[in-house]
């Protein structure tokens, strides 16, 4: 078994490969403190101090190979490769103290034609168990093929980087490396830094082949019509794709190439805070034997699990296999979509719950990527916060944002997909003063999108932002679907219309003069 890491430079006498879940349970509770086990068979585990990503520590190896791909800046900062080099002999030292190894071996994507094979090595088996939930299991046969990996993790995150080392600004660490098919992480336990690291390499990776990369979830109702959602963590990617009445493809990853659409992992990464089985029955079913809980309190004597308490952190997690979810689609493939649907959670209480997009309406809003980061999404957010991330995903894009929106352009062009903007943010006022819209009518909204119930529905076009706002929905009181009357104050409504609408230009201004004039009209007015 040695053999597998001697050519990574590691001589550790214990390494458990792919090994069964019940022995990294084993493992885990053995030594790894803070571990347990919940009522319903869950593994619960601790991140440490950081329980969320640190994006500030992110940095890609600058290389002649790729430097003239790469958006540089502070998504992507660079770094020398002789400092990623150093890290990555910290990590290996690190590791090669340990007295035993976990590793895995699985697939990033699950069209054969564009998957990629990685490894991950650590010394947690939370870590190891994490990425057997999120990457794509093979099988015995496929195991014993597997050879050498396209990317490796060397996930040294118990081990603090050196602040001094040229490059850094903090203890944390999380360097990738395209050329050498390479992360190594250093002072963050963090599991969803290995998930999306391996997200950015297929960033990287899949625009190189035509194929486009997508942070959206993605599912297929029963007449093979698939419909993707586009969003940031908080603002109903997981939720709304668990639909019971559809059969999900993924939560989180996706590709569209020249056959349809595809899912980048083999798992689920859902936000735990105020789980309940009336709200979200397919999520919380799916937490039993094999699956993750992150940072979540539970009753030391039943160990069931108090979704509401949020002492450790409001981003606790669970992670599971994508098959834990009774109506997934394996494999993981679909058509090309018939519905794009942008979800955004508008802490102003501006844009209307739902609203049609035109073409150049929906290239806007995908460039724009408008949103609010939930509570717990990364380290220091508390509360929501408005901000705007090109494609709904900038910090995992790797090539310039209007890459990624031209590719989009052409699919949906080429396809005939039909554009939404569906808000799951705020109504009756901005954060503070209104309430987050309900998540039955957001719904019914998602379902009459789906049956194509609001095609043909009579529309308003939206003073301020100029998109068709529909009149009536099923299952949705009318006076929600029209912002200013769910207001109290006529004046206030007006006032935080104008700053959203000015926050928007401001924020598109740095792509006006790449966009043509139909791109520029489509935004706010």
């Amino acid at each position: 078994m040695t053999t597998i890491l001697t050519k990574h430079d590691l001589t550790v006498p214990t390494v458990l490969r792919n090994a069964p879940v019940a022995k990294l349970y084993e493992e885990a509770i053995l030594h790894e403190p803070g571990t347990g086990i919940t009522s319903t068979g869950a593994l619960v585990a601790r991140s440490g101090e950081k329980t969320g990503r640190t994006p500030k520590d992110k940095r890609v190896v600058d290389h002649p190979d790729s430097t003239n791909d790469i958006w540089w800046g502070p998504i992507n900062i660079k770094l020398e490769e002789h400092v990623f080099m150093l890290n990555r002999q910290r990590a290996l030292d690190y590791l090669n103290l340990k007295e035993r190894l976990y590793v895995f071996d699985g697939y990033a994507g699950w069209d054969p034609k564009y998957r990629i094979k990685v490894r991950i090595i650590s010394d947690r088996a939370y870590h190891v168990l994490f990425m057997n939930n999120m990457l794509i299991r093979p099988t015995a046969e496929e195991l014993e093929d597997f050879g050498e990996p396209d990317f490796t993790i060397y996930n040294a995150g118990k081990f603090s980087a050196n602040p001094y080392t040229k490059g850094m600004t903090s203890s944390s660490s999380v360097a990738l490396s395209f050329e050498r098919g390479e992360m190594v992480i250093l002072g963050t336990e963090y599991a969803g830094e290995m998930k999306k690291g391996i997200f950015t390499l297929m960033h990287y990776m899949m625009p190189k082949k035509d194929v486009l990369s997508m942070h959206c979830s993605a599912n297929e109702g029963d007449d093979g019509k698939v419909s993707i959602f586009f969003g940031l963590s908080g603002t109903g990617k997981t939720t709304l794709s668990a639909d019971p009445k559809r059969h999900l493809i993924g939560d989180d990853e996706h590709c569209w190439s020249a056959d349809g659409v595809f899912n980048i992992e083999g798992g689920c990464y859902a936000k735990a805070i105020d789980l309940s089985a009336e709200d979200e029955p397919d999520i919380f079913n799916a937490i039993r034997y094999g699956s993750i809980l992150e940072n979540v309190v539970y009753d030391e004597q039943t160990r069931v699990v108090d979704y509401h308490n949020v002492s450790i952190t409001q981003n606790t997690r669970t992670s599971y296999p994508i098959e834990y979810i009774d109506n997934a689609k394996i494999p993981c493939v679909g058509g090309h979509p018939t519905n794009i649907i942008f979800l955004t959670c508008d802490a102003f209480g501006v844009l209307p719950p739902v609203s049609k997009l035109s073409p150049e309406q929906a290239m806007y809003h995908f460039i724009s990527g408008y949103t609010a980061k939930v509570a717990g999404t990364e380290m220091g957010i508390t509360e929501p916060v408005a901000t705007f991330s090109a494609c709904f995903g900038a910090a995992f894009l790797v090539w310039p944002p209007t890459k990624y929106a031209e590719m989009l352009a052409e699919k949906m062009k080429e396809h005939g997909a039909k554009a939404w903007l569906v808000n799951t943010g705020w109504t009756g006022g901005a954060y503070g003063t209104g309430s987050r819209i309900n998540l039955k009518y957001t719904r019914a909204i998602i379902d009459a999108i789906n049956d194509g119930s609001l095609d043909d529905v009579q529309t308003r076009e939206d003073a301020n932002f100029g998109v068709q706002v529909p009149l009536t929905c099923p299952g949705v009181p009318p006076e929600l679907l029209q912002p200013q009357g769910t207001w109290n104050d006529d004046a206030g409504y007006d006032a935080t219309a104008k700053k959203l609408v000015d926050l928007f230009n401001d924020h598109f201004s740095q792509y006006a003069d790449y966009a043509s004039d139909a791109l520029k009209n489509a935004g706010p007015k």
